[in-house]
């Protein structure tokens, strides 16, 4: 992890003696939804800081709100972590853990009169609570008698009330210019069950009462948290400050954000519910089930977080730089093999009918371990419709009557004819090889400009390809008009699937997750819904890096 303002702090809290010098941070989702990649650096972030340490990283969940929660996104966002490298299995802890020491801190400020209970419905409070122009109103219920609130409080715990009869506010400032303070709801009613604590309760703490006291309970050091919380650090603050208990250090640095795309799991889940996508790791989504079915590596998205460093303004990351760092990792680790996406037929005219030869190929000339592998050779092939022109432009190196061009890990072919359908499409295209160049090459040196890909036409696999594009058409999707929904920016044509692929059989055997290099293509990964009835693959990502150009 390359040095930034968080490690000097830390740095400089070591160097001052101001904690024990066991750096303990941790990772606080909320399992309402799955992790995207804007979590990933706040993942990158946290363990990697544990680790620079030798210190602890805490994965634990916000688990404060039982509508929203499932048991499927728990185990979802342990996944993703897992798969990004870093081990948090056998250390998973939950703000559930801790609801009868945030009731009992709770009752300890109603104690010390610096909490009430309130009948205020949430619309009259939030009311009443002001903005930024206009003063807080303090409730009629305010100075309601220590004793009063400590009867209310313990039948709300009872279940004596209805949803949303009665709250629990702290007593701070109604006129303070930073609208936290203003008597902040701590408990809420909620007669719902819990993942984990089943119906033992019917009050919930509310996140901002929440958080501060799991980040103290647990020890944590330095609470490493994104921008949108700098403005709560002084309720945080206030709340430790008057129970006078462990107080972490919070530090904020800018969010992940990313270019055509939302990275909110709010807005995403959107896109799921509506069924805009197929699911929270639909391969468009910005998610990191998404990403990693897309074919997207982890060790590619850590060089990403890393590459990007860590600040204090927010701005907003092309996919094209992050593109650069999979092109990078799976150039390393995938096989390169032929598939034929959009297939016309070849024939050689001079090539034995019932002969099929055995041709040597390499599997990754990037890695020397990946050995090679035999595809089969015949009279009839396929090649891409697009490397065959009837008139040839300028420039154009590929087939056309006349032209030489050498067949991959084959022969040299010279283009002889063509026959056409009725309508006028072009049905077969017709060349003869040259024996010698047995392995594509030629023993005068002779000059051949164009190298093309194919698939043997009695040995091909059908298989199903799905291309990607962006998922909206705007570059900030949310920048809209204030009557605008963001989804009118949504690319309807972000999937194109084409059928009929024609691919070598060396992937018979392919499995989901398997990656490839189909040469000329990009880099594919055979999906998860692939299985004996058909292959299907999804393209991860195109062979041109136009961010690395443009940042020579």
């Amino acid at each position: 992890m390359n040095k930034n303002f968080i490690i000097e702090i830390i740095n400089r809290d070591i160097k001052e003696n101001a904690f024990d010098k066991k750096v303990r941070t941790r990772f606080p989702p909320e399992p309402n939804g799955y992790l995207h990649i804007g979590h990933a650096k706040s993942i990158c972030l946290n363990f990697g800081i544990a680790e620079l340490y030798k210190g602890t990283c805490n994965l634990r969940f916000d688990d404060t709100n039982p509508l929203k929660e499932n048991i499927n996104y728990i185990n979802s966002i342990i996944e993703d972590i897992e798969w990004l490298g870093f081990n948090c299995k056998n250390n998973v802890l939950y703000a559930s853990d801790y609801f009868n020491q945030m009731y009992k801190y709770a009752v300890k400020l109603i104690k010390s009169g610096l909490a009430y209970v309130d009948d205020q419905t949430i619309d009259e409070i939030k009311k009443n609570r002001g903005d930024y122009n206009i003063k807080g109103v303090e409730s009629p219920y305010r100075n309601r008698k220590i004793e009063e609130n400590l009867i209310l409080f313990s039948n709300m715990k009872k279940g004596m009330y209805v949803d949303g009869e009665k709250v629990l506010r702290a007593k701070i400032d109604m006129c303070s210019k930073n609208i936290n303070l203003r008597d902040p709801i701590m408990y809420r009613i909620l007669h719902v069950p819990h993942h984990r604590t089943k119906t033992e309760w019917c009050i919930y703490p509310m996140y901002d009462w929440a958080h501060g006291l799991e980040d103290s309970i647990e020890k944590i050091t330095h609470s490493i948290c994104t921008l949108e919380f700098e403005d709560h650090r002084s309720l945080y603050n206030w709340f430790l400050k008057k129970l006078k208990i462990f107080h972490p250090k919070q530090i904020e640095f800018a969010k992940l954000n990313m270019s055509y795309t939302v990275i909110s799991k709010r807005n995403l889940l959107k896109l799921v519910e509506n069924q805009h996508v197929e699911g929270w790791d639909d391969p468009r989504m910005p998610t990191l089930s998404g990403l990693r079915r897309r074919g997207y590596t982890s060790n590619a998205i850590k060089n990403f977080i890393f590459s990007l460093g860590v600040a204090k303004r927010e701005a907003i990351s092309d996919f094209d730089h992050l593109e650069h760092f999979v092109r990078e990792d799976l150039n390393l680790n995938a096989n390169r093999v032929m598939a034929v996406l959009n297939p016309i037929k070849l024939i050689i005219e001079n090539y034995s009918e019932n002969k099929t030869e055995y041709l040597k190929a390499e599997n990754n000339p990037e890695d020397k371990k990946s050995g090679s592998r035999k595809i089969p050779f015949t009279k009839e092939l396929f090649i891409e419709r697009d490397d065959f022109m009837e008139k040839p432009i300028k420039k154009f190196f590929r087939l056309f009557v006349g032209n030489e061009v050498r067949l991959k890990h084959a022969y040299y072919v010279k283009c002889t004819g063509f026959t056409k359908h009725s309508n006028g499409n072009i049905k077969e295209i017709k060349c003869k090889y040259d024996p010698s160049t047995r392995g594509g090459w030629s023993n005068d040196k002779r000059k051949v400009r164009g190298t093309i890909h194919w698939v043997s036409s009695i040995h091909a696999i059908n298989a199903r390809v799905r291309l990607y594009d962006k998922l909206f058409n705007k570059k900030n999707p949310l920048d809209c008009d204030i009557n605008a929904n963001f989804m009118e920016n949504f690319n309807k044509d972000s999937v194109q699937t084409i059928e009929h692929v024609k691919v070598e059989p060396s992937l018979k055997n392919a499995a989901a997750n398997d990656k490839y290099q189909f040469l000329r293509k990009g880099y594919f990964i055979c999906d998860k819904t692939s299985n004996e009835n058909g292959l299907i693959f999804n393209k991860t990502v195109g062979l041109r890096d136009t961010w690395a150009k443009k940042n020579k």
